[in-house]
Formats: structure tokens, C-alpha cells, sequence
């Protein structure tokens, strides 16, 4: 799916099922909430913290979905085409970052 279709799907849920979207700064504290939500799976199932057994039926993609949610709501509020912007930045980070990778020995 283009990132378009997943603005236009998400705009139509809104508002169908959600009422209106909610304020960006309400939205912003939610996309905090749910990359907190990635980050403490990553931290405990890939990282040096035990997973608790409360944590371990907990989805990442589910989590990782929360939070492209609530990108898209925030693109959509805001303006922004996403689409737009970010084949604008791959190609800005291809030019930029292709040979500093290659060439980076810590990546070898």
C-alpha cells in the first residue's frame, strides 16, 4: 500500500469510528506513548533487560502499527503528504548516506 492510501484509509476511519481526530498536541503525547510502548519490548526481548512475563504476549508489529497510526493522523491533521516527503528523503539520505556507509568499517 502507498503511503497515500494509508493517509486516505486513516482519514476515512477517523472519520467513521473515531468521531474527529484528535488535537496534534493530544496526538503527539500518543505517539509518545506508543514509542515508548516499541521501545520497552525492543529493550527487554533484544536488549539486556529480562522480559517480564506480563511483556512476553506483547505484539511489536501491533505496537510498531500503533505508532504508524498515529504518524498517519498527525500527516493528515498537519498537511503533510507523506508520500511526498518521504521519497524526498530516501532519495536525500541515498545521495548522503551511500558511500559513508559502504565505506564505514564498523559495518564490515
Amino acid at each position: 500500500m502507498q503511503i497515500q492510501n494509508a493517509q486516505k484509509v486513516v482519514d476515512e476511519w477517523i472519520k467513521n469510528h473515531g468521531v474527529r481526530y484528535f488535537n496534534e498536541l493530544t496526538n503527539m503525547a500518543q505517539l509518545t506513548e506508543e514509542v515508548g510502548e516499541v521501545a520497552r519490548i525492543i529493550a527487554r526481548r533484544y536488549g539486556e533487560q529480562s522480559e517480564k512475563d506480563s511483556d512476553k504476549a506483547k505484539d511489536l508489529g501491533e505496537e510498531l502499527a500503533d505508532v504508524l497510526f498515529v504518524v498517519l493522523c498527525l500527516a493528515n491533521q498537519t498537511g503533510v503528504d507523506l508520500q511526498k516527503a518521504f521519497d524526498k528523503k530516501l532519495e536525500l539520505k541515498t545521495k548522503r548516506d551511500h558511500d559513508r556507509h559502504q565505506n564505514n568499517q564498523k559495518l564490515k
